[in-house]
């Protein structure tokens, strides 16, 4: 089997143990991964603080660390092709997704580095005749960063990139499934030129690992990426070092199509809202909401096109859909559409286990428009299952769009310019796509907010996020400093 170890102050570490991280197509090990336990965390967090606070790190300009991270860039876009069979091996995703996405995350690091010596202050008019003031924009300090498995170079990407850029340090520690990816990026961070300490990189289980992680005292800011509930224990840790937070959570997030929509755009946006990744994506389009006049024709066409899609091993170039990245994963999906089915939802397609190895799950199609309230178009499936309900109006799709906690991305399909505008204003969503869907960049930011978290990761948004303002008073006058017992 390959070995993955932990990262952590510049040398790689075999860990306190080891686990077998499992293959997604056949179910078999086919990796060994260094497991991080409390003092493996201890020792990470207190590289990171070290190399904050003292060393080259903290005397480096900010241009300098612009150049480490598009060194860093050029080394992830040269390691693209080796990171995405590491990638799709150990999550399933499939590697015509992976090789174009990690090729792409180069370009985070690269918008990073431009931004790494944009980052400015501000002179304040103050209202003191004899008082300049300004602020510094600062780093927070040490970050522990924390990301799942599913596109995890990418969603490493958006936290290492502005936090570096910002002067901070990191710990990053991946998820327990399907790590290998991640700890086979930090062989790239030394080879970058980053001092012993700036990025840590380690794995292991919530209660040993993570817990320890996000309570930590010489932790100054969390960035998770993940679901609410294991947020709600990242905001409840936080408690015990006042860390800040952002949370980028899940979502369930409404794919609206109108009747003037040009159905075949709006069909093939739908299959890569909700098809592509196998589904596993926080901003899958999960609920097709669709006008009632062409609900008939577009569920017509998404079983015909799902019947297509090729289910296959995810290394092969030809596979669309590979498998879910844990059998719990398939077992919860496939629970969730049996509960719908029993309520009332009509299944269009799929909807069945497959025989044979691997966690696989077949594009599935569910419509419910008689059963609105039915589970899987209330609850995140992260998967390759689409939940369809029909509106009357525009009045009706906002009020269906709406109707969820979550508030990450949305879709809409129209040729109406004024109504695209109307629904842009009226969707509660971090992101609003009109007439594409699933398009991300670095410059543009990133987020929700009720059960999708706060924060935004791409553009400036993220890496404010990882400073804090100092203000700065300087009196400009020689006169002696007037009655010591009035505030000036």
């Amino acid at each position: 089997m390959e070995q993955f170890d932990l990262y952590i102050d510049g040398a790689f570490h075999p860990g306190a143990a080891r686990f077998d991280s499992r293959d997604p197509a056949t179910d078999a090990p086919w990796a060994s991964i260094a497991e991080a336990r409390a003092a493996e965390v201890d020792l990470a967090v207190r590289a990171a603080r070290r190399a904050f606070e003292t060393g080259a790190w903290p005397a480096m300009t900010a241009s300098a660390r612009g150049k480490l991270l598009l060194r860093l860039a050029d080394l992830v876009q040269e390691a693209a092709p080796e990171l995405a069979r590491i990638e799709t091996r150990d999550t399933g995703k499939i590697i015509r997704e992976t090789s174009a996405q990690i090729a792409y995350v180069a370009e985070y690091y690269r918008y990073y580095a431009g931004l790494a010596d944009k980052i400015e202050g501000a002179h304040l008019p103050i209202d003191k005749p004899d008082m300049e003031v300004w602020l510094r924009r600062e780093p927070i300090g040490v970050v522990a960063a924390i990301v799942p498995w599913n596109s995890q170079l990418f969603l490493s990407a958006v936290k290492l990139g502005p936090a570096l850029a910002a002067g901070c340090t990191v710990v990053l520690k991946a998820s327990e499934d399907g790590p290998a990816p991640l700890l086979a990026f930090a062989k790239l961070i030394g080879r970058a030129g980053f001092p012993p300490g700036v990025v840590n990189v380690i794995t292991g289980f919530g209660p040993e690992c993570g817990a320890v992680l996000t309570t930590h005292p010489g932790i100054d800011h969390i960035a998770f990426t993940g679901g609410p509930e294991t947020a709600r224990h990242v905001v409840r840790g936080s408690a015990e070092n006042l860390a800040s937070t952002s949370l980028e959570l899940g979502g369930k997030s409404p794919f609206i199509v109108f009747e003037d929509a040009d159905l075949d755009s709006a069909v093939n946006a739908q299959i890569a809202g909700i098809f592509a990744a196998t589904g596993q994506s926080c901003v899958a389009g999960s609920r097709l909401v669709v006008h009632e006049p062409i609900r008939e024709r577009m569920l017509a066409t998404l079983a015909e096109r799902a019947a297509r899609i090729a289910i296959g091993a995810p290394g092969e170039m030809a596979t669309e859909i590979g498998p879910l990245c844990t059998r719990r994963q398939r077992d919860r999906l496939h629970a969730i559409v049996a509960a719908s089915v029993a309520a009332g939802a009509k299944l269009i397609c799929g909807g069945v286990v497959p025989e044979g190895p691997g966690n696989y799950y077949p594009p599935t199609v569910l419509d419910c428009t008689e059963v609105p309230d039915a589970p899987c178009v209330k609850e995140e499936m992260f998967g390759p299952v689409l939940a369809v309900t029909a509106f009357r109006d525009e009045a009706d799709a906002i009020r269906i769009a709406n109707d969820t906690a979550y508030g990450l991305a949305s879709g809409v399909f129209t040729r109406d310019l004024t109504r695209a505008h109307r629904m842009i204003r009226a969707i509660r969503a971090g992101i609003v796509w009109v007439n594409t869907y699933r398009a991300v960049s670095p410059i543009a930011p990133f987020g929700g907010h009720g059960l999708s978290g706060h924060g935004r990761e791409g553009g400036l948004a993220a890496a404010l996020d990882y400073t804090t303002v100092k203000t700065v008073w300087l009196r400009t006058s020689d006169a002696p400093i007037p009655d010591p017992f009035v505030m000036r």
